[in-house]
């Protein structure tokens, strides 16, 4: 079982990953073990609420099926009853759990004991108003038992519509601060009620005000029908009461909620304010001027959630609530928010994106299309220019904004788009002068949100076009900008020829710039924008061809260009023989390759310039493009790409694609580590001093440079029955992944052959742990059959055992018993110094029934064994786990019972080394005892 000190760790690794954590046990198992750490009664509380948080945040991965949530729902209930009273905290993340473990992970319905009981307990919680049972202080827990029956209520909508005049009467009574949160419970299960009746057909009109007065049980019905969401949006999706009853009590009731409401923190008044809204829009017999005395509160706070909740009410009610000057007050109001100082930039954000999709009276647009409102002119919106002054986002929000608004406005002059241009400018000059990497960044997000609007005004593309060109002439490191900016201008605006017309610009700069000027990093931006060019077919690339041809022949590229320039130059070429004009420019791309391939001075780029080469002069264009052209995910080339070059046929097609196998094929078995131990070489045994011992041992085989591997012996097999073509396999490459952090790579593995009706192969997978820990590895394998085909199969994981990882000492095969045995006196006596922080040590018991402790030792631990004395039925083993650790067994026979006494210099190997003995000594286990160094007793520190 997992001690306290190891639960941290545990817990740590499976937040960091579930998935990966429980492969190597099972979610019913780890599940077990944390509820019986909660029930133990000597686990801290700390532990406790520590466990508790991964079964608030993780139900459904440890709970995966509605009968073990059920379970562990009862768990809990019986641990929370069992808690003692004044332990708060531990009580209130209990209830916690239990809601979110019944929430998510069981079956909520009236016939599950486990959800009556859950609910009876948070109600029977809820009801202690104002302290008067339990005192304040379970206040916290009444608070979060108010919160649990909120989220139970919104993950089933209804469920305590039976219940309102209860959960009235509580609200009412209640005079603490926790006033809040019965006040919110009520107003959603109120706002709930109203929905599922008004769902109902044909519902009678008393129905209303027997729901207002019901206190009767749950409504189990709701949880069976879901209720959809209530979309403010649109008025025509709102689902309407119809009703002729009288609504006065309900009125009363919304009124007093909105009374109440500035009682309320923000965050609790926008929450309120949202269902009351609902439930003014769903009965149409309450007017939304209820609504009315709130109005000035609301449209003059500052906070966030208020302001939502009013345009939420804006977008509801709109003319029916809201006048022509409440509009015009209430849009003032957030573009004079969208610009005050002490708000930070986020908050500003927010605002600006109010005013975009403010909610109008008469909307000119309903169609969904996102538009100006008519209220935001350029007059009103005149005090949210850009300046340089503002940060990245607020700049580029208002620059969004105000070029919307220009665009749309009615007016002869450009004033205000020439103001936007300016300012565009101002950032072109920060940049130019060396500006920083943000406020580079910033305007070009800058320029392509002003071609976004002002796109087909020829007046300022040009002015943009020049000054880029400009910018790129100084500054040749921001073809990466460029090149990203045409991108996403023509993914953006098809139609819209400017992209085309800054290629033109920056080729016609870069072929024209003289050749000695140039320098190899300068010329390797320019060979990215060419490359660019080159894909445009409205582009001419004479020149571009006759530029590169030019710096092949005058300028140092050839000889001191490298294999990064030499392929930035083979991209031209490859895009130029990708196009339309390729006819055109035959004879100069020719030449440009044939003087690659001739004169370039990487191999590497000699080789493909030929290639390119032989591709020109001998395919015609189709075939080129069926050699070239890659998928829409432009990434491999497609499949029958290189069989176009040698023939057309499905035959040769198939031979190059690699298959795919259905099922696995291979499979690989463990040799038992009985079978796989090699005995060492018996020679002259040679003695060392009692002072040598350990510094040999360290200067040897404890250096720095050494590096232990751990030799896994497999069968590589075919998995039972398979097809004809797969009964001979050849060349085949195993494949290796980790799944962890705690071994290094493994390498690939190839097996020459492998033959169904002959002796398996034996493969050795060589790991190099980090951490001595188990782990595993996914596996997977290529290879070739008799008809030439490649085949790729998916093998089962390779489990790595803990005892996979044990090696013998690392002593050379000449050191004799005594020093062998000298050695683990030795590393036994410094993993019991004080100094040793990470040393352990432990006590394990056993019976050993009928068998021999002889017979068992040479069975199990016989690679490892140190020294044995049978009379005294004493046996000490050394295991060693690389990469540095070991842990020490010194096994004695007692009257009552074996004594396994173990020490390690690691003690986080402490729980795997009780579970391998609890393995290798059967049932036999009677009791374990481990210990780290925190807390070691006397008897751990006793002679072995």
């Amino acid at each position: 079982m997992t001690t306290a000190s190891a639960w941290p760790q545990r817990i740590s690794a499976f937040s960091l990953s579930p998935s990966q954590f429980l492969s190597s046990t099972t979610p019913d198992g780890f599940l077990a073990e944390l509820l019986f750490e909660l029930r133990d009664d000597k686990a801290s509380e700390s532990i406790k609420i520590l466990l508790l948080s991964l079964l608030q945040e993780y139900p459904n991965v440890l709970c995966p099926s509605y009968t073990a949530g059920e379970e562990t729902v009862l768990e809990l209930l019986a641990i929370f009853n069992q808690a003692p009273v004044r332990a708060v905290n531990l009580r209130c993340h209990l209830m916690l759990a239990i809601t979110n473990v019944l929430v998510c992970a069981s079956r909520l319905d009236d016939q599950g004991n486990a959800a009556e009981c859950v609910l009876d307990l948070l109600f029977q919680t809820a009801q202690d108003t104002n302290d008067l049972k339990d005192g304040q202080a379970l206040r916290p827990l009444r608070a979060v038992a108010c919160d649990c029956l909120r989220e139970v209520e919104t993950s089933f909508p209804g469920l305590f519509s039976q219940r309102l005049e209860a959960l009235y009467l509580l609200k009412q009574q209640e005079m603490t601060p926790l006033h809040q949160a019965y006040c919110v419970l009520y107003t959603l299960s109120l706002k709930n009620a109203i929905h599922l009746l008004s769902r109902g057909d044909g519902a009678p009109g008393g129905e209303l005000k027997s729901l207002l007065a019901g206190n009767e049980g749950l409504a189990w019905k709701a949880v069976e029908k879901p209720l959809p969401p209530v979309r403010l949006s649109s008025m025509g999706q709102i689902p309407v009461l119809q009703t002729n009853a009288d609504v006065r009590e309900l009125r009363a009731i919304v009124s007093l909620l909105l009374e109440e409401s500035y009682l309320l923190t923000p965050v609790a008044q926008a929450a309120l304010l949202r269902e009351l809204v609902e439930v003014v829009a769903m009965v149409q017999a309450l007017s939304p001027a209820i609504f009315k005395s709130q109005l000035l509160r609301l449209c003059g706070t500052a906070e966030v959630t208020l302001m939502h909740a009013t345009l939420l009410m804006k977008a509801a009610f709109t003319d029916s609530l809201f006048t022509t000057e409440d509009e015009n007050f209430f849009i003032k109001r957030l573009v004079g928010m969208s610009q005050h100082p002490l708000l930070g930039s986020t908050q500003k954000l927010f605002y600006m994106d109010c005013i975009l999709h403010f909610p109008e009276n008469r909307p000119i647009s309903c169609n969904g299309e996102e538009s100006l409102p008519v209220l935001v002119t350029p007059r009103l919106a005149a005090s949210l220019l850009p300046t340089v002054f503002n940060n990245s986002s607020t700049m580029l929000c208002r620059l969004s904004l105000l070029s919307l608004v220009y665009m749309e406005a009615d007016e002869d002059d450009d004033r205000g788009v020439s103001y936007l241009f300016d300012h565009l400018m101002a950032l072109h000059r920060i940049v130019d002068n060396h500006g920083t990497r943000e406020m580079t960044v910033t305007f070009f997000r800058a320029a392509f949100t002003f071609l976004g609007y002002f796109y087909q005004s020829e007046k300022f593309t040009s002015a943009l076009t020049a000054r880029l060109c400009e910018l790129y002439s100084r500054h040749c490191y921001l073809a990466p900008n460029l090149i990203n900016l045409v991108d996403r201008t023509q993914e953006c605006l098809g139609d819209s020829g400017w992209p085309i017309q800054l290629l033109k610009a920056l080729q016609k700069l870069i072929v024209e710039l003289p050749i000695p000027e140039l320098t190899l990093q300068n010329l390797s931006w320019h060979l990215k924008v060419l490359g660019r060019v080159a894909r445009e077919s409205q582009v001419p690339q004479r020149s571009t061809l006759c530029f590169l041809l030019s710096v092949l022949i005058n300028s140092s590229l050839c000889s001191a260009g490298g294999w990064r320039l030499g392929n930035a130059v083979l991209t031209v070429c490859r895009n130029l023989l990708l196009h339309p004009s390729l006819d055109q420019v035959f004879i100069e791309l020719a030449d440009l390759l044939q003087h690659t391939m001739l004169r370039y001075e990487d191999a590497d780029i000699r080789d493909h310039a030929r290639f390119y080469y032989t591709l020109l002069t001998n395919l015609s264009r189709e075939k080129l493009s069926g050699v070239l052209t890659k998928g829409p995910d432009v990434g491999p080339t497609k499949v029958r790409s290189l069989s176009s070059v040698m023939a057309e046929s499905d035959e040769q097609s198939s031979c190059l694609t690699v298959h795919r196998t259905r099922q696995p094929v291979l499979q690989l078995v463990k040799v038992p580590q009985s079978e796989s131990w090699e005995a060492p070489e018996e020679g002259e045994s040679k003695s060392l001093e009692d002072t040598e011992v350990l510094t040999a041992y360290r200067e040897q085989f404890l250096s720095p440079g050494f590096a232990s591997e751990v030799n896994l012996k497999c069968h590589l097999r075919h998995v039972g029955e398979v097809k004809a073509c797969h009964h001979k396999l050849f060349s085949i490459c195993l494949h290796f992944e980790l799944t962890d952090a705690n071994y290094e790579e493994v390498r690939d593995i190839t097996v020459p052959c492998l033959f169904k009706d002959r002796k398996p192969p034996v493969v050795r997978l060589k790991l190099r742990p980090r951490q001595p820990y188990p782990t595993r590895l996914r596996a997977s394998a290529m290879f070739t059959t008799e008809d030439g085909l490649s085949w790729y199969t998916q093998l089962q994981d390779v489990f790595v055992s803990f005892p996979d990882v044990f090696l013998p000492l690392p002593v050379e095969a000449d050191w004799s018993r005594e020093s062998r045995e000298q050695l683990f006196d030795r590393i036994r006596n410094g993993t019991r110094s004080e100094d040793s922080s990470r040393s352990a040590s432990s006590l394990f018991c056993f019976e050993l029934g009928d068998r021999s402790l002889s017979g068992l030792v040479d069975q199990t631990f016989h690679p490892y064994l140190v020294s044995r004395d049978p009379k005294q039925e004493c046996y000490k083993v050394l295991f060693f786990l690389p990469p540095q650790c070991h842990v020490l067994l010194n096994i004695t026979n007692t009257e009552d019972a074996v004594h396994v006494r173990i020490a390690t210099d690691n003690w986080k190997l402490l729980p795997y080394i009780n579970s391998y003995l609890q393995n290798v000594t059967s049932e036999t286990h009677i009791n374990a005892e481990s210990q780290v160094p925190d807390a070691i007793t006397e008897d751990t520190s006793r002679e072995m």
